[in-house]
């Protein structure tokens, strides 16, 4: 695998990380249609744990096999696959070395009432499964927010050691946040920013909206203020957050939106600097030929200028 020059000058960010783990970034970024760019596009799959198999199959059947999603991945040239534990054993021997694959090693559900997720994978399992990565979700703002960053920091130590990448979703929630406040500009640069505190390879948050949430930070956005108006600037302010744009930040795809509204997501995210998108029920809910159409469509914005 020859590596391009920007995917040098990305590996070159993590100075501390073994040759196995620059390897299996440089794996994830020289995958597929848009590898070699600096840009992802990756497939994430693990609503059935988060909302239930109905409502997150049931719109598009072929979906409830573990199977389809590795399919949907490799035809469509994307980056990576990431899948909780079963979901990456039902497919580990078919598609072994077929497309990258991040393990989520911690899981919630809907039949929870609190903030937290339950550890639901091993780095074990990751390295048995062939998987270039672990994922893991941690909750700023939750009560259980220190729990999850010690798990977080024993496993990425583990997982680091043993030369796998490590991808953190950072979604704030908690009781000093309403639904306002988990997309704020401040807060979603806050998260962002603790997950690369925390050793994050790639990190994953939401698109971040106009709002100040946070009135300790108000006054500091108001002395020294960003451009808060365009998705691209507001993409802007979260990738300087994670280390003035040293490190990987891709964007959620956000709730069921049309074709042409994800798109235009992926323009805002691609003219802010941010490295691509991690796109899970709009692709998959979506008939297979409506799906590969959106993400061809998403890498074309991509690639453009990459």
């Amino acid at each position: 695998m020859k590596l391009t020059r920007r995917v040098k000058e990305i590996l070159s960010w993590y100075e501390s990380d073994n040759p196995g783990t620059k390897a299996n970034l440089a794996r994830i970024l020289m995958e597929g249609k848009l590898g070699g760019t600096g840009r992802l596009v990756i497939l994430p799959v693990d609503q059935g744990f988060e909302h239930g198999p109905a409502r997150s199959f049931a719109p598009n059947p072929a979906a409830y096999d573990p199977r389809y999603h590795f399919e949907l991945a490799i035809e469509a040239g994307l980056n990576a696959y990431a899948a909780p534990l079963g979901m990456i054993e039902a497919g580990a021997a078919t598609y072994a070395g077929a497309i990258p694959t991040i393990l989520k090693v911690n899981s919630s559900n809907s039949l929870s009432t609190t903030k937290d997720q339950a550890v639901t994978g091993s780095v074990a399992d990751a390295l048995r499964l062939g998987c270039s990565a672990i994922g893991f979700t941690i909750y700023p703002g939750s009560e259980y927010q220190f729990e999850m960053m010690e798990e977080l920091r024993d496993l990425a130590e583990e997982a680091k050691s043993a030369g796998l990448a490590v991808v953190v979703w950072s979604y704030p929630r908690g009781p000093m946040l309403d639904k306002v406040g988990e997309t704020a500009l401040d807060i979603c640069a806050y998260a962002a920013h603790m997950a690369a505190l925390m050793g994050a390879h790639i990190i994953k948050v939401k698109p971040p909206t106009e709002a100040i949430s946070l009135d300790a930070a108000k006054k500091t956005y108001e002395k020294n203020p960003v451009d808060g108006s365009t998705l691209a600037g507001r993409i802007k302010h979260v990738t300087d957050a994670c280390f003035g744009g040293r490190r990987i930040v891709v964007f959620s795809g956000g709730e069921a939106g049309t074709a042409e509204s994800i798109v235009e997501m992926a323009r805002g995210i691609h003219a802010g600097g941010g490295n691509g998108s991690i796109i899970g029920r709009n692709a998959f809910q979506r008939p297979k030929a409506e799906a590969l159409k959106l993400l061809s469509d998403i890498i074309a914005v991509y690639r453009a200028q990459a």
